[in-house]
């Protein structure tokens, strides 16, 4: 909506002259907002005010709630005979406080959650409150004159000014409203095809991270767009007071249940823990720590497993993102029951941090193996207000149809932009509704192009297996080695045991020599022999600080033996070879060189011997797979992974500009400076 569409807003936003000079930009909001909210009020309130002066004045304070708000007639009531009308100009502040009192618990709380009362102190310090009262005093904001509708949309407008006009903190409660409208027509799209049968429909929505309210008024309305008659309730939940209270009054000037929206952090403290919704939506903060709530999340992964919201895994410390997406997956209907579909916008790192094995892995595991994920979307750069990052839609849905089962939709968009005329904050790009609307369509088309690619969700897939390569030492005794030995560091606590070991070591070095052994496995038996002649027993602290003294990696030695078998059930591909040597034994296993270690990601829908044989062998004749490395739930060699390389399935090779070119740049350039340089000489 732009600026001029709404007339009322501009009215009212016009308030904000009286405040420049006493008050910051990025208060007007803190000011104007919650004066367009109580004006509203007393006007809704204005056809039965009176029947509740009587009543209260009737019953005293002893009126039960429940008769106030009976002839209120409203979801909430105010018992004062105050109005914005007769504050007066002597005694503005104490009357207007005494006004806010008044009201209903539940509309007192946003006023307070606006800190209402402190800016209307020092809207009186600077001999301002009585002339913005009067401002306020004269605007018809009845239900006659403006509907529920027309007032949720002007009061959108205010909140979106107010944003906007504090673009240094907007991006973290406010989403652009044309992101909120392509992830809103995205989600809600599939009601678009029961259209016309809209009799008794119900639907909800929920955000937890609610913020303004912005994706639960633009869900209203769209549902409302095909549905007219349709039941909609909103849910949601909000971690900054001020936010939650722009939310909650919003909400109430829409007539909606306000009960339904609650403060305080969503991950630690879910105050909605038993509702299911057909719709959510979400813009959570992008790549935000939870270090916070650290102990309370684990406490619950741990204890609750899947019966609780986070049992898939946990990212890593420094991002919370997915367990947002966690927490509204938890949110959905059973998948034998309806329908629930979810739009949250996440900035890059999910789609590809952590390993296979890793909590974020995991999550993407949860998702991609239950089908959930039915679309990703990337946006243009610089789309919100305090960050220019890349970001993208994720589209889930726990009823995909036919078509769409076992696929995932990835949607290029980053090039689908306009610029603005001015930048506000990071935000330099918007979307048009035409824009908005061809997405739309590219998307619900559900058809390869060079914009939109499907792909199967295996094909996210790998299994990681350890690669490992046989372990090859020289060792040899020497006096120098000795030495070092005798003077390396060691522990206070350890400097007894220290003397004793090294007269250990000189008793050896005289028993075995300074002969060079290039295989290992032939000086083992000539240690132990020595050990028993000179009647000593190295413990495992001994044995390792010899070894590591006298020993080195050599690339022509023998490889080292780890163990001898008579029957194997594994291959020589996981490390398991022939033998013909000592007694009955018919196969070895050689010790690892875990320098030389490596890793494969081998796609799921490939066997991982086939590719080892293809990718690894011809060029590492020695390696072998590690068989000890299994994934936990599918117990199979090598651990499940998935990542999403979004950018790898859209890059277009771009040819490096021909050198002849870049060389008669280079000659144009130099020429310049030359001829710049004889001007200054001549001068």
């Amino acid at each position: 909506m732009s600026d001029n569409q709404n007339p009322n807003a501009e009215f009212i936003w016009s308030v904000a002259d009286l405040l420049r000079g006493d008050f910051k930009r990025s208060q007007y909001g803190r000011i104007i907002l919650p004066f367009t909210l109580l004006r509203r009020m007393e006007c809704v309130l204005a056809p039965t005010k009176q029947a509740v002066l009587d009543l209260h004045q009737a019953m005293g304070e002893n009126a039960l709630e429940i008769l106030l708000l009976t002839a209120a007639k409203q979801a909430f009531y105010n018992t004062s005979s105050m109005t914005l009308g007769k504050l007066g100009e002597r005694g503005t502040l104490d009357n207007l406080n005494h006004y806010l009192k008044s009201f209903s618990a539940n509309a007192y709380q946003i006023f307070d959650y606006f800190n209402f009362a402190e800016f209307a102190a020092q809207l009186n310090d600077a001999d301002l409150l009585y002339q913005v009262v009067n401002k306020f005093r004269e605007m018809d904001l009845s239900p006659q004159t403006l509907s529920n509708h027309d007032m949720g949309l002007m009061f959108e407008e205010l909140i979106r000014r107010f944003a906007e006009s504090s673009n240094e903190t907007a991006g973290e409660h406010f989403t652009p409203r044309d992101i909120v409208r392509l992830t809103t027509a995205l989600v809600i799209m599939e009601d678009d095809k029961v259209n016309g049968q809209s009799k008794g429909i119900i639907r909800t929505i929920y955000d937890p991270t609610a913020g303004t309210g912005g994706f639960l008024s633009s869900g209203s309305e769209y549902i409302h767009s095909i549905h007219p008659t349709a039941s909609i309730k909103v849910f949601g939940q909000e971690l900054n007071p001020e936010s939650y209270a722009i939310c909650k009054g919003d909400m109430l000037i829409k007539g909606q249940e306000i009960e339904n929206l609650k403060l305080g952090n969503t991950l630690s403290n879910d105050q909605l823990p038993n509702q299911r919704f057909d719709y959510m939506l979400s813009n959570p903060p992008f790549g935000v720590d939870w270090k916070k709530v650290e102990k309370v999340i684990k406490d619950e992964h741990e204890l609750k497993g899947m019966m609780g919201r986070f049992g898939a895994g946990l990212p890593r410390v420094s991002d919370g993102s997915l367990l947002f997406l966690m927490h509204l997956l938890a949110k959905m209907h059973p998948q034998d029951g309806e329908t629930s579909r979810i739009g949250i916008i996440l900035n890059g790192s999910p789609l590809f941090t952590g390993g296979a094995g890793s909590g974020e892995s995991e999550i993407r595991r949860y998702v991609l193996e239950n089908d959930l994920l039915e679309g990703i979307i990337a946006l243009p750069n610089d789309m919100f207000y305090n960050t220019g990052i890349a970001t993208y839609i994720w589209i889930l849905s726990n009823h995909k149809i036919a078509e769409r089962k076992d696929k995932v939709l990835l949607v290029d968009a980053t090039n689908d932009y306009n610029k603005m005329r001015k930048s506000l904050g990071n935000k330099r790009n918007v979307l048009s509704e035409e824009q908005i609307n061809t997405l739309v369509r590219l998307y619900d088309a559900f058809t390869p192009s060079a914009k939109a690619k499907i792909f199967a969700t295996t094909a996210f897939g790998y299994r990681r297996i350890t690669v490992e390569r046989p372990l090859r030492l020289s060792v040899q005794f020497t006096a120098a080695k000795v030495a070092n030995l005798r003077t390396a560091e060691i522990p206070p606590k350890l400097a007894a045991k220290h003397l004793l070991f090294i007269a250990k070591v000189e008793q050896l070095h005289d028993a075995i020599g300074e002969t060079q052994y290039d295989d290992f496995n032939a000086f083992e038996p000539l240690l132990k022999a020595a050990c028993k002649k000179c009647d000593i027993k190295l413990d495992a602290w001994e044995r390792k600080q010899l070894l590591d003294a006298i020993t080195w990696k050599n690339p022509t030695a023998e490889k080292v033996i780890k163990k001898l078998y008579e029957e194997v059930e594994l291959s020589k591909l996981y490390g398991f070879y022939d033998y013909s040597g000592k007694g009955s034994y018919n196969f070895v296993e050689y010790e690892a060189d875990s320098d030389l270690r490596d890793y494969e990601n081998v796609p799921l829908c490939e066997d991982i011997e086939t590719y080892f044989q293809r990718e690894v062998l011809p060029h590492v004749p020695e390696a072998w797979i590690d068989s000890t490395k299994r994934d936990a739930k599918d117990k199979q060699i090598g651990i499940i992974g998935y990542e999403i390389p979004f950018n790898r399935h859209f890059y277009q090779y771009s040819p490096p500009r021909a050198l002849e070119a870049i060389d008669a740049d280079l000659a144009t350039v130099s020429d310049e400076i030359m001829a710049m340089l004889k001007e200054i000489g001549a001068k």
